[in-house]
């Protein structure tokens, strides 16, 4: 494995804070997710999410126009040296470092779709959830075949969490799925909708379930989709897909390195990259170039110049790498693990967004999910100060 003095994952801070003030907003975005921050109000917006499928343990907030999803439930944002205030009547929160004011932050509003419940009595947060300011995402199945062993789980992995707290469902039904998409287009104008699955089996590893809902929910609602789940074992499964209604597909990497993969997630690095490879091959023809996206978390052990060789690789094949810095989520095995530093990400971050405009590959062209919310990771800004520069 590559290495790097930045896979300590412990930047000194003080560097980083001499140039908060005034800084890019890109670079202020990386700070507050690399250590997130301390709520003077954690009422304020939308409810936070603890455990669960992910994003967990943030909290939604916009800056500078950027909706963005920010630790706050994690041992490293309890000892933050960010603090949001309480909003003030206009809804405007201040951020400050050590007691210095170094920007404004507002949180999106609690949907209005939470306050009802499905036909058959369940809340419609447990069926869905608002991500960003305006994506639905749904965990269709809340359960793997590989979370309940420990030799195969992926180790950041809190699937089971929100279901073990009795937050969720284990599966969401079609009529389910379509009753919830449709009432948040009507109440609260989402926009696009995330579809994401445990894996149920070793061969179509959750595209059936994925084709199934999808089809219900473009049935109720003209709402653009992403689907995501492992490269299932027949490759005819990406036109299934596509002709349900799904119209961007996830599959996700996570790490890049065998070493990193086999060490953090054992079950799932049994699906070889080559097989990714292939996937992905033979998906951009279906979805189309830029609409096949895979996740990528840095800070899990694979060095900068690595991530990049693989960013490299998939942007040549037509598929968009989703990079976002690790969020150590409690109760899993790396609950103690470093998130990556803001200079680690920087280092990631600027190089990557220059090869997608190198390539014209944009956020904004994806017709749906992670890539297009963004608010995980500072690489949309950063694509926009590519534009603005």
């Amino acid at each position: 494995m590559s290495t790097s003095p930045l896979l300590t994952n412990e930047p000194s801070f003080p560097p980083v804070v001499a140039g908060l003030i005034g800084m890019p907003t890109e670079r202020l975005i990386n700070a507050l997710q690399s250590y997130g921050v301390r709520l003077a109000d954690s009422r304020a917006g939308a409810p936070s999410r603890r455990g669960g499928a992910g994003p967990s343990d943030h909290k939604a907030m916009t800056i500078a126009g950027r909706t963005v999803m920010v630790p706050v439930h994690t041992e490293t944002a309890f000892d933050s040296p960010f603090l949001v205030r309480r909003p003030d009547a206009d809804g405007v929160s201040v951020i400050e470092h050590d007691g210095v004011v170094i920007g404004q932050a507002t949180f999106p509003g609690k949907p209005r779709f939470y306050a009802l419940s499905t036909f058959d009595g369940v809340p419609y947060s447990k069926i869905a959830v608002l991500h960003g300011r305006d994506v639905l995402a749904t965990t269709v199945l809340q359960t793997c075949i590989r979370y309940a062993s420990r030799a195969k789980t992926c180790q950041f992995c809190s699937i089971g969490q929100s279901l073990a707290a009795g937050r969720t469902v284990a599966h969401k039904s079609p009529e389910q799925l379509a009753e919830v998409a449709r009432a948040a287009v009507l109440l609260d104008g989402v926009k696009h909708m995330v579809m994401t699955t445990g894996t149920p089996n070793a061969t179509d590893r959750g595209a059936a379930v994925l084709c199934e809902s999808a089809f219900a929910v473009k049935a109720a609602a003209d709402l653009p989709i992403q689907a995501q789940c492992e490269p299932p074992d027949d490759d005819r499964w990406f036109e299934r897909m596509k002709a349900s209604g799904i119209d961007a597909l996830g599959m996700h990497l996570e790490a890049v390195t065998p070493e990193v993969r086999a060490r953090i997630m054992p079950g799932k690095a049994s699906v070889p990259l080559e097989r990714y490879y292939a996937a992905f091959e033979a998906a951009v023809p279906v979805f189309g170039r830029g609409q096949v996206s895979t996740y990528m978390l840095a800070g899990l052990g694979d060095a900068p110049e690595a991530i990049l060789a693989m960013a490299e690789r998939l942007i040549g094949m037509g598929v968009y790498p989703f990079v976002v810095p690790f969020v150590p989520i409690s109760g899993t095995p790396l609950e103690s693990h470093p998130a990556p530093g803001p200079d680690f990400m920087h280092a990631v971050l600027k190089p990557l967004a220059d090869m997608l405009a190198g390539a014209n590959l944009r956020s904004t062209d994806i017709k749906a999910g992670c890539g297009r919310c963004g608010a995980c990771s500072a690489l949309s800004t950063y694509e926009r100060a590519g534009v603005a520069a």
